[in-house]
């Protein structure tokens, strides 16, 4: 879905897409599972970087609290492993 955003992207809906679309919508109207958190100690932040993106997952007592991730912007895609993994620091913090 997001490469239809990408600028100087002809703009084009077929079966793909469509398919792309509803699985989205499906994933966003489902209930997650996550706990909530207790209390303000045990938390632990987890994260990492590849050369597609950035992930992070808070969690607390082996509990996900919540979790997040990205696509690389395209200047990203150029940076170095170390210099991702520090995004994804930044990313998750």
């Amino acid at each position: 879905m997001t490469k239809l955003t990408q600028k100087k992207i002809k703009f084009e809906w077929g079966d793909k897409q469509e398919a792309a679309f509803q699985l989205l919508k499906q994933k966003l109207c489902s209930a997650p599972i996550l706990a909530l958190p207790e209390g303000c100690e045990d938390f632990i932040v987890y994260f990492d970087a590849s050369n597609k993106g950035l992930g992070a997952v808070f969690m607390q007592r082996e509990k996900v609290i919540s979790h997040a991730s990205r696509q690389l912007k395209i200047h990203e895609k150029n940076y170095m492993t170390h210099d991702l993994e520090l995004r994804a620091v930044v990313f998750a913090l």
